[in-house]
């Protein structure tokens, strides 16, 4: 099999600390979920080769700029931590084989058209989590190496473009609903009842240890008073609105997730969306996912019958392809890993990368 190598962009702070050990190398500080509920910070170790580059400053548009740190490594070792670290590298093996196709499958796309300038993904939610050899063993080692050079296709030989998230909450959504108004064949609306009857236990196994931190991600709510739906929306979006007055869904994607929201204010009106814009625009870090409704009602007591919105909604991230916790109960109930592909992927086959 031909050897494919990626080259992956950590961001850590301004100016990387970084230690060299014998056969790896240490980031210290390397922030993760960047813009998510789960932002931190945490050190992680690395194998493969390492370059430190200026990069322009990702959270202003003006001033110093910082540095990334690039590993350059082998495809087949980067999707040994990929998949430990978007799922524990405890899941069930058929997991951790579906996860191991399809984070292959969108690498080798990214590698063809990079994401990121200077490298082709960046270590992050935003591409694929790249956490290292800290949550590797030799399980996630044993589902790459089985499923070496499979990736998923679409027709004859189109290696798909294989998205991804925590949680559907029920269904899964499209793809115009979270990106180009375009429809990808593959990624449709499917019930998944698997995520909804999960159990604790199974999410003790197939969660890394952040991720457990969050709760009540199948079915969630949120309440705001005025001033704080206000302030939230103001400081997130750049807009003043002035106190908001309402907040009107336009459209729904196939889910029920909102891709284009109408947010009136006593200064302006503006149409926001896709989901990713609105759960960022409503949340102080970001809003499980943009499957909601949307309840007005009246604070009682001392702040004088003053709106209190409540939003009520339903899984975690955009929905679009792979529900990871769904995928894991699928797992855990025997399903083999083509199975999972082929119930999220709608008329997609399992190929092999041309040498």
């Amino acid at each position: 099999m031909v050897i494919v190598i990626i080259r992956v962009g950590i961001l850590t702070a301004p100016h990387i600390d970084y230690e060299l050990r014998e056969h790896t190398f240490l980031l210290k500080n390397v922030r993760i979920g960047i813009g998510f509920h789960w932002d931190r910070h945490e050190d992680q170790e690395f194998e493969g080769q390492l370059e430190i580059k200026p990069t322009p400053n990702p959270f202003l548009k003006e001033g110093e700029p910082w540095e990334v740190a690039i590993n350059t490594i082998e495809l087949e070792d980067y999707l040994c931590s990929v998949i430990s670290s978007e799922m524990s590298a405890n899941s069930p093996m058929e997991l951790l084989k579906a996860h191991a196709v399809i984070s292959r499958s969108w690498a080798m796309r990214a590698i063809a058209k990079p994401n990121h300038e200077g490298y082709d993904v960046c270590a992050d939610d935003h591409c694929q989590r790249y956490e290292g050899l800290r949550r590797m063993n030799e399980r996630a080692v044993q589902a790459v190496r089985e499923t070496a050079g499979q990736v998923l296709v679409n027709g004859e030989s189109e290696i798909c473009d294989c998205r991804y998230y925590k949680c559907c909450g029920g269904r899964s959504e499209i793809w115009r609903t979270c990106w180009e108004d375009i429809d990808v064949p593959y990624i449709q609306s499917v019930e998944c009842p698997y995520c909804g009857r999960v159990s604790k236990q199974t999410l003790r196994l197939v969660l890394n240890d952040y991720d457990q931190e969050t709760r009540d991600f199948h079915d969630w709510q949120v309440t705001y008073t005025e001033d704080e739906l206000s302030e939230i929306i103001r400081s997130k979006s750049g807009i003043d609105f002035g106190q908001i007055i309402d907040l009107i869904p336009l459209h729904r994607g196939a889910s029920g997730r909102i891709d284009k929201l109408r947010i009136v204010g006593s200064n302006r009106t503006e149409v926001i969306g896709k989901e990713l814009t609105i759960r960022y625009a409503l949340s102080r870090k970001c809003l499980y996912s943009s499957w909601f409704e949307i309840n007005l009602s009246s604070l009682q007591g001392g702040a004088g019958g003053r709106p209190l919105w409540t939003l009520t909604g339903h899984g975690w991230g955009h929905g679009a392809g792979l529900c990871q916790i769904g995928a894991a109960q699928m797992a855990t109930e025997g399903f083999t890993y083509e199975q999972i592909l082929s119930h999220y992927y709608v008329g997609t086959r399992i190929g092999l990368a041309a040498k």
